[in-house]
């Protein structure tokens, strides 16, 4: 069974789509493998200018998989795949964003996200804290928004996260998913009219940051992750999830 849709082409774009909807597309080990694998397929094709992430379902990514997590050591690894990656990343979100999505989403170079679209940094409410994915999210959004949603885990829509920083752009109001498609045009017309050249050196200029960030902390990250996992309060805050009550220290 494959997580992934099989990708499809168009003019030099080439989309890749999550389609895990009996997980709400978590990052299972299996999804950051497919995942992988797919993006080096992208890197390698000269015919791809340029990759959509996009998802089926009313969620684009529910975090990590609880019931089969991807080795942290893969998913820094998938994360730091798309940000040096030499073909532009454009995330085009319709649905919800928890935990470890919103990693995925600080990695793209691009994203735009649809009125239905909400956002949240749940970890804190498990026991856990947004470890791993602060390496592409800490240097791309704001400062006073991270500490505020990292400590409090309240969920923001597209308007409030396009404005600390966490996508590129929202798109307006609509019924469908026809509006986040007209915002992209001009994204998507932009990197067809780019030479391959000029994309990899312009996204070497714009990621460089972002890159040393995974060079000089993502072993440590990886390591406090490990340890959050390990814990007591954080047995205690998957077990209340997965059982659908409040963990012990809800006041």
């Amino acid at each position: 069974m494959t997580l992934l849709a099989p990708p499809a082409h168009d003019r030099g774009i080439t989309t890749l789509t999550l389609d895990s909807p009996a997980n709400r597309n978590a990052l299972s080990a299996a999804l950051v493998g497919e995942l992988a694998t797919a993006l080096d397929d992208c890197a390698a094709d000269d015919t791809v200018r340029a990759v959509v992430l996009t998802h089926t379902g009313n969620t684009f990514c529910a975090g990590a998989d609880l019931t089969a997590p991807p080795d942290p050591h893969a998913l820094v690894a998938l994360m730091r795949r798309i940000v040096a990656l030499p073909k532009p990343v454009v995330a085009r979100v319709t649905g919800h964003v928890r935990a470890g999505g919103l990693g995925l989403l600080g990695a793209c170079d691009i994203s735009a996200a649809g009125p239905e679209a909400s956002f949240a940094l749940t970890e804190s409410r498990l026991g856990l804290a947004p470890a791993v994915i602060s390496l592409p999210l800490l240097p791309r959004i704001d400062p006073r928004a991270a500490a505020r949603y990292y400590l409090t885990g309240e969920r923001f829509d597209a308007a409030e996260a396009a404005r600390i920083g966490l996508i590129t752009l929202a798109a307006g109001p609509a019924e469908d998913t026809e509006d986040i498609d007209k915002a992209l045009v001009p994204v998507l017309d932009g990197l067809r009219k780019a030479s391959p050249q000029g994309l990899t050196a312009s996204k070497e200029l714009v990621t460089a940051t972002v890159l040393k960030n995974f060079d000089q902390h993502a072993e440590d990250l990886i390591a406090r992750s490990a340890a959050l996992f390990a814990s007591a309060e954080a047995r205690e805050g998957m077990t209340a999830f997965l059982e659908r009550r409040e963990p012990a220290w809800v006041l």
